[in-house]
């Protein structure tokens, strides 16, 4: 397993934790925030489902404190 640490969005809005990628199955693995276990998607299926959050990335729960943030 290639090991990433990379943030996304679903199609929801939801955050997760891509923390590597299976080359041989051609597998993204990723983690959702509160869940237990590890989750795993065909590439194909995970760059139609899920965009890429910028370096800044910050959970969808937070609040932000400095005002001039995008």
């Amino acid at each position: 397993m290639e090991i990433l640490d990379r943030h996304y969005r679903d199609l929801r809005g939801i955050a997760v934790h891509v923390i590597g990628y299976e080359r041989e199955k051609r597998q993204v693995i990723f983690r959702r925030t509160g869940y237990p276990h590890e989750c795993m998607q065909p590439v194909e299926r995970f760059t139609e489902k899920f965009t890429r959050i910028g370096d800044a990335y910050e959970p969808s729960d937070a609040t932000t404190t400095n005002s001039d943030k995008p």
